[in-house]
């Protein structure tokens, strides 16, 4: 959430906020602030997709910070989309700013967008060096609140909303947290930090009652709005009149702080409520009405609701949850089993599956890419409808219902006006699989007639510079697999699934690291299915990024190639990488073309963790780095063999070569086609998928001689090339 104009107001009046030597204490983090603020206030790269190797060691240095400091931190993420629907159009608004940052960004100007990945590398990176956190359901801020007001210590984000909550150990905001800076001696070490309190804030308004506070933010406007009379209101008041100039002369500062005079002036929230009334002239229209909250459905009615969502419940479901509870807090959610509500809880199981469950409605991510061409999101749609077929299927007994019930229909529409005949209007029977299935007021449906009607999920994505919303059908994979017995399901079949849905053959596998298997088999994907089709320099600096990402992670003591010369490949690599402040234009073409990749991996990721990680999850980490491989590429198009790079080296050498092979064989038509294939529309593709890409070129390939024939005549096309990327 987010107070209009708080932040502003509060930090232009020092007196709010009083100077603190932070240490030994609890530390409740918003984990969405957090990687927000930590990736766009050091001048990470966004223009090129992101430089997560950056990033984690940026966030590994900021948690070492609090460890010196003895600062115990327990971070807790957002989860799904709030299912009450309210906040729709605030997220929708954000997305067609991020589209029109993300286009901006393409043509070297100003903008703001976060790397698709980010918040993935961060759950790692938090996993991996043991920091406790939580994946609420939907909205965090309330949970936040409740924790820290139970455990009486602080919270650290950049959300005005915490200006309204009353907690006793105060809000740490991150544009004060100076923890690049640590002071004290070595045993004593602290962060300098600026605290503030409501008590500070009530005390300058003359000991106002802090449940007046939010009053204000509602009227204010927050995330999720302000109700349409509060405008009304603010102007039968003039509260920017009332203002005293405290804030930096901005008019949002001054409304603010009128307001807040205006509601000193009352003991409590219900007799400000009673004036609201008396002033919309609520008082007895319609027989008396709620008494002190107005009239039902009038504006101080509509207030009281909106204010209950800064009140804070005495015990908090996360500190169980942080003290070694078992159970996901918020219980389980609507359309997961409870292995999986679990799975969300800890982190593990992506918003973008929890949407789809609970919401059947997917907003997608706005990545930096060619927006005369089609969202980079529309290469990985066969593997999301994967994702959707899964959550949303159905048992067998409820499809034989509705196919009797369908029956027992179209037998009554045959006899016209007779017995069951009218069924017009959208409404008659009712199947089985459709009750209860409307989640919220304006959500996605799932439509489910008998057979004939696809099972459908909303999603937001990008159609030129606009966000629009497309219905998406589900598919569930050709592999029988039940959600609700999901966790009893062998890994081996659940990795089928997932081979399946990428049309890859686990034996191309083989030869490739356990910690790379799922991002080769997303670039086999990715080089088979996109449009415009990757050239091989595209390949080779993916690939010669992977073999970078794995001489970082592996670049510590009793390794057992030789460190010295493998250290010489990874200088080197890294000598080439796009550089702040190069007047080279971004390559649109490549950024489109690594903009997919990460669609594709994106969609993948939220696919494993729904099938119960059948495959390990990559080193996200050093898996891409954005500035690395446009700064490949570039080099290669000048014509250097990639593996001259790699010169040296025996380890990255033999890694890149056997990763090039597997994204060959991975790539290759003589695999099962993957559920892309199957479900392509007639015409499609412009004959680059040949006769090989539906059902049946699929079957005729069942020996591998031919596909080996098939393989090098593909890569032969892609070696004579000429450099189409620029053609894009």
């Amino acid at each position: 959430m987010g107070v209009q104009g708080l932040t502003t107001y509060v930090e232009g009046n020092k007196r709010f906020l009083q100077d603190v030597k932070f240490r030994d204490s609890r530390l409740i983090i918003d984990g969405c602030s957090l990687y927000f603020r930590l990736y766009f206030n050091h001048g990470l790269d966004q223009q090129h997709g992101g430089d997560y190797d950056a990033f984690a060691c940026l966030l590994i240095q900021f948690l070492s910070a609090l460890a010196a400091c003895n600062i115990q931190p327990y971070v807790v993420l957002d989860g799904g989309v709030d299912p009450s629907d309210r906040k729709l159009a605030t997220l929708r608004q954000r997305l067609q700013s991020k589209i029109r940052d993300a286009d901006a960004l393409s043509h070297g100007r100003n903008g703001s967008v976060l790397p698709i990945l980010t918040r993935d590398v961060f759950i790692q990176v938090l996993i991996q060096r043991g920091i406790p956190l939580v994946q609420c359901p939907f909205e965090a801020d309330r949970e936040i609140a409740c924790l820290a007001h139970q455990w009486k210590c602080p919270v650290l984000t950049n959300d005005s909303d915490f200006y309204i909550f009353d907690l006793p150990g105060g809000y740490l905001p991150f544009n004060f947290f100076q923890w690049t800076n640590l002071n004290g001696k070595a045993c004593q070490r602290y962060i300098s930090a600026r605290c503030y309190t409501t008590n500070g804030l009530c005390r300058w308004f003359g000991g106002m009652n802090q449940e007046l506070l939010p009053l204000c933010a509602v009227l204010t406007g927050n995330d999720y709005g302000a109700p349409k009379d509060a405008e009304t209101l603010l102007g039968l008041l003039d509260v920017s009149a009332l203002g005293r100039g405290g804030g930096r002369g901005k008019a949002s500062s001054s409304r603010i702080e009128g307001l807040l005079l205006w509601l000193s002036s009352f003991p409590s929230s219900a007799e400000a409520l009673e004036e609201v009334s008396r002033l919309m002239g609520e008082e007895g229209r319609d027989g008396g009405g709620r008494g002190r909250r107005g009239r039902k459905g009038g504006l101080s009615s509509q207030l009281w609701a909106c204010m209950q969502e800064y009140q804070i419940s005495p015990q908090s479901s996360l500190a169980r949850w942080f003290s070694g509870g078992k159970a996901a807090p918020g219980g389980r959610l609507s359309g997961l089993n409870d292995c999986l509500s679990l799975a969300a809880a800890q982190g593990l199981l992506a918003p973008l599956v929890v949407d789809a469950a609970v919401m059947h409605r997917v907003l997608l991510i706005p990545q930096v890419e060619n927006s005369k061409l089609a969202s980079s999101h529309c290469s990985a749609r066969a593997i999301r409808q994967a994702v959707y077929g899964i959550l949303l299927q159905r048992g067998q007994d409820v499809q034989a219902q509705d196919m009797r019930a369908q029956e027992n229909i179209s037998r009554g529409t045959r006899g016209g006006r007779g017995r069951g005949g009218r069924i017009s209007g959208g409404q008659g029977i009712i199947l089985p699989s459709q009750q209860g299935v409307n989640v919220a007021a304006g959500a996605g449906t799932v439509q489910a007639q008998g057979c004939s009607a696809p099972m459908c999920v909303e999603e937001y994505d990008r159609l030129d510079l606009n966000l629009k919303k497309n219905q998406v059908e589900a598919h569930p994979p050709r592999t029988p697999l039940r959600l609700d017995t999901l966790s009893q399901a062998p890994v081996a079949a659940r990795l089928g699934v997932l081979l399946e849905v990428l049309g890859i053959k686990e034996s191309a596998l083989a030869a490739v690291p356990q910690q790379l298997r799922l991002a080769v088999a997303v670039t086999g994907f990715w080089l088979r299915e996109i449009i415009p089709t990757p050239s091989k320099l595209h390949l080779q600096a993916l690939v010669l990024g992977m073999v970078y990402g794995e001489l970082s992670w592996n670049n510590q003591p009793g390794a057992t190639h030789n460190q010295h010369a493998e250290h010489n490949v990874r200088s080197g690599l890294d000598r080439l990488r796009m550089r702040p402040g190069e007047r080279r234009g971004l390559d649109v073409g490549a950024a489109h073309s690594f903009s997919q990749w990460q669609a594709c991996l994106w969609s993948a990721l939220s696919l494993n963790q729904l099938l119960l990680l059948p495959m390990p999850e990559p080193h996200m980490s050093w898996l891409f780095s954005g500035t690395l491989v446009h700064g490949l590429l570039r080099h290669l198009k000048g014509g250097q063999p990639a593996e001259s790079l790699l010169v040296g080296g025996p380890f990255s050498g033999q890694l890149y070569s056997s990763l090039l092979d597997a994204v060959r064989n991975c790539s290759s038509k003589s695999h099962p086609p993957s559920s892309a294939a199957g479900r392509r529309r007639r015409g499609g593709g412009r004959g680059r998928r040949g006769r090989g890409g539906g059902w049946r070129g699929a079957r005729g390939a069942r020996g591998g001689g031919r596909g080996t024939e098939e393989i090098n005549n593909r890569f032969t096309l892609l070696m004579s090339e000429e450099e189409s990327d620029d053609d894009y």
